[in-house]
């Protein structure tokens, strides 16, 4: 195995018997040039190699008395004249271990990072650097794919330092490396070209931009032939069954993943070069033919994964020309949403798509439908042009058919339940009801993905897709036989889509009263197959309860909860509390009403909490029990015996859970300021997790500091006296003050 480590890169080791003498004898002196001695030192480098090659292999080894020593022996040898010529010639020596050889191309490529640039302390020699750049490009024959990649990756680390002006060879090397016959070296070079216009396409300084602008309308032509050529090869030899299919279509992979980052970053008005708009429009002809290719090509053969992600990556191409160049992509508006819906909303895709690319699709529809460019202006006259066009193009093709289609789609296709998630419910339930889909999730993911797409455009067209919605809902109209399981999957797609578009059916939907006519009943069927009604019924409610719920109506509700946070499955439980942390925190929360199921309530999440398994339940419930008591102040304090309890030892078991315990610590300040000067009774649990949270020198005050502080200071604010056991606790003060972070404010009022 490899190993790195030592002087911040990786750093290698020479053993015991290498003795100074010899080594001093072949390699003396640092890059300052001259020694102490006061005589300028030069090396042996074939003596040198002998020695390096012995201390890369002893830090390869898996005993650490070999390996520390030649670790340290290889992090001084980085400053000396020669070093990385040595390596160089060692990763290139294809008869050498291979474990050796990685460790050489890992000491390089750090090297560069430290010592390449000429205002480094220790900096390469101008004529050593010239020597490596020359053998870096000397051979584009590496036969280890791991080790291939990473000498690409070192290229292109130099390259974005010194080309094109210290080394206008790189490029013109590469291309006519990419040409040569050998499939290895072909390859590698591709390889390379790959990871060089990667590196120099994310350079953000002007004046590298223009040079990368330059460089890609010089090649642009010769990476489109190349990347049709390997396209063309691909296509005809997988038809034909040919063994070298899957050699032509790594190089197709690598050629458009060249093409990609030209066209992004390579032009400042690309819809005026014909060539970029000419290589765009062929990609939707391109993903056809690799969609049917698909087709033929089963799961166990060799090409179907590099087929998947060629596939991919087209579609990313489309979405980051989106994202960079949107007036540019006005002209491929049309085409990009005729074959998205085609594929994903009609029968077109059966047989061909799946999961990754269907995503791909609906974020592609999604940046168009939701793009600010594509949005004019209240007036005419404020609005450019292109904006007017793109809109115009948006309306056209979004007409009432496309769009009901679309929305019966995702609701009766799309939001239905899988029978994966089925099974991750009846096999992991806590994995279910807590899986996180927030943040940038439905970039990745099917479902987020399609709640998404949905929302945007509901919210885009909501006067066309309002009545199709509540259409859909006016066929489900009473509780659903348990027998029919297609038509419970059905109700809970419905449901589904009634509570995310919540807000834009303000003005469409009484839901106070489907809430008293419908809803209610259907949280008290209580058979075992109705539970995902029952569970996507009250996460329903959580939806409207800021939308649209009139507070005479909350007392039902909380005795709705009550029979629900009693229900035989965890998932509805844990669905439960979820609404009910969203009733208790609504504007219009009410205590008094609340109040007369407070102890039943509150007793029954804090058994929820004992019967959560996983971390994240656990902070999820003791998140709805902070807001509980928070809404309630002091009339929790009857009701929080047995909490109190068992914090200490959820705390104990926490130890490696610190997010669970920034969730205790959140539990904690909310009940010091319920339990006011009552708190007192907890200072034998309290005090000891203020003195860890807030101790600078234990490692999980890195997570528990903001929340420690806090607790500290409500806890001093609800103390009826101040003790001797509260004042120990200021031993943390002065290294809390020390740091000058963000929490200096707390600390001071702690101090007053």
């Amino acid at each position: 195995s490899c190993r790195s480590g030592g002087g911040g890169g990786c750093a290698g080791a020479v053993a015991a018997d290498c003795t100074v003498p010899r080594q001093v004898a072949v390699w003396r002196g640092s890059r300052s040039g001259v020694g102490s001695d006061g005589y300028r030192f030069s090396m042996d480098i074939t003596s040198a190699s002998t020695i390096v090659l012995q201390a890369l292999t002893q830090a390869t080894s898996q005993d650490t008395v070999v390996l520390k020593p030649a670790e340290e022996q290889l992090k001084q040898w980085e400053t000396h004249p020669g070093f990385y010529s040595v390596l160089l010639n060692i990763f290139t020596n294809h008869t050498l271990d291979v474990n050796v050889r990685w460790l050489a191309v890992l000491y390089f490529k750090n090297g560069i990072d430290r010592y390449w640039r000429r205002i480094s302390p220790h900096a390469l020699a101008e004529d050593e650097k010239a020597s490596l750049r020359a053998g870096l490009i000397a051979n584009f024959n590496e036969p280890v794919n791991q080790i291939a990649t990473q000498i690409g990756v070192l290229i292109a680390k130099v390259a974005r330092l010194d080309c094109p002006r210290q080394w206008p060879e790189l490029i013109p090397t590469l291309l006519e490396s990419v040409k040569v016959q050998d499939y290895l070296r072909q390859h590698r070079a591709l390889l390379t070209f790959y990871h060089v216009t990667k590196t120099l396409a994310s350079k953000r300084l002007a004046v590298d931009k223009r040079l990368f602008q330059d460089l890609a309308s010089g090649i642009y032509n010769f990476a489109c032939s190349l990347w049709n050529h390997h396209t063309d090869t691909f296509l005809h030899q997988i038809c034909t069954g040919e063994a070298d299919a899957i050699k032509s279509l790594e190089r197709t992979l690598l050629s458009l993943k060249v093409l990609r980052k030209l066209t992004v970053h390579g032009f400042v008005e690309p819809h005026k070069n014909l060539e970029v708009m000419g290589f765009l429009n062929s990609i939707f002809e391109r993903l056809k033919q690799f969609l049917e290719c698909s087709r033929r090509v089963s799961a166990e053969n060799t090409c179907r994964e590099k087929l998947e992600k060629t596939i991919i990556l087209f579609t990313k191409v489309l979405l980051d020309f989106l994202d960079y160049h949107p007036f540019s992509f006005i002209t491929l508006i049309q085409r990009s949403l005729e074959f998205a819906v085609s594929y994903v909303f009609t029968s077109a895709g059966e047989g061909v798509t799946f999961e990754r690319f269907i995503v791909q699709c609906m974020n592609l529809i999604k940046m168009i439908v939701k793009n600010d460019a594509y949005k004019p202006a209240k007036t005419t006259e404020e609005s450019k042009p292109e904006t007017l066009e793109a809109h115009k193009i948006k309306i056209s093709f979004f007409n009432y058919p496309t769009l009901t289609e679309i929305c019966r789609r995702l609701v009766s296709h799309y939001f239905l339940l899988t029978p994966e998630e089925l099974a991750m419910w009846e096999e992991d339930p806590e994995g279910f009801a807590v899986e996180e889909t927030g943040g940038d999730s439905w970039k990745y993911s099917l479902r987020p993905c399609t709640e998404v797409l949905f929302l945007d455009i509901f919210h885009e067209y909501s006067q066309t897709l309002a009545p199709v919605l509540l259409e859909m809902v006016q066929t489900l109209h009473g509780p659903t036989n348990v027998e029919d399981s297609v038509g419970l999957l059905v109700k809970d797609a419905v449901y589904n889509a009634i509570g995310l578009a919540a807000y834009e059916l303000f003005d469409n939907v009484d839901f106070d009263q489907w809430f008293k006519s419908q809803l209610l009943a259907e949280l008290h069927v209580s058979h075992i197959r109705y539970k995902l009604i029952r569970r996507r019924v009250i996460w329903l409610i959580g939806q409207w309860i800021s939308v649209k719920f009139k507070s005479e109506l909350r007392p039902m509700l909380y005795e709705a909860i009550l029979n629900l946070m009693q229900d035989q499955d965890l998932v509805v439980r844990i669905e439960t509390a979820t609404t009910l942390k969203l009733a208790v925190d609504d504007f219009e929360f009410r205590t008094e009403q609340f109040v007369l199921y407070l102890e039943s309530i509150f007793s029954l999440l804090f058994q929820l909490l004992q019967q959560a398994t996983e971390c994240d339940t656990k902070m999820h419930v003791l998140h709805v029990i902070s807001c509980v008591i928070e809404r309630v102040g002091v009339q929790i304090r009857p009701h929080v015996g047995c909490l109190v309890q068992y914090l200490p030892l959820l705390w104990k078991q926490s130890e490696d859970h610190n997010m669970l315990r920034c969730a205790i610590l959140t539990t904690l300040i909310h009940l010091v300021q319920g339990l006011g000067a009552e708190s007192k009774n907890l200072y034998p649990f309290l005090l000891p997790v203020i003195q860890l949270s807030t101790d600078v020198s234990q490692l999980p005050h890195v997570y528990l500091l903001e929340d420690g502080l806090e607790l500290w200071l409500v806890t001093l604010e609800n103390s009826p006296s101040i003790t001797p056991e509260l004042l120990r606790v200021f031993q943390n003060m002065s290294a809390l003050l020390e740091l000058s972070s963000e929490n200096v404010r707390t600390c001071f009022k702690i101090i007053n």
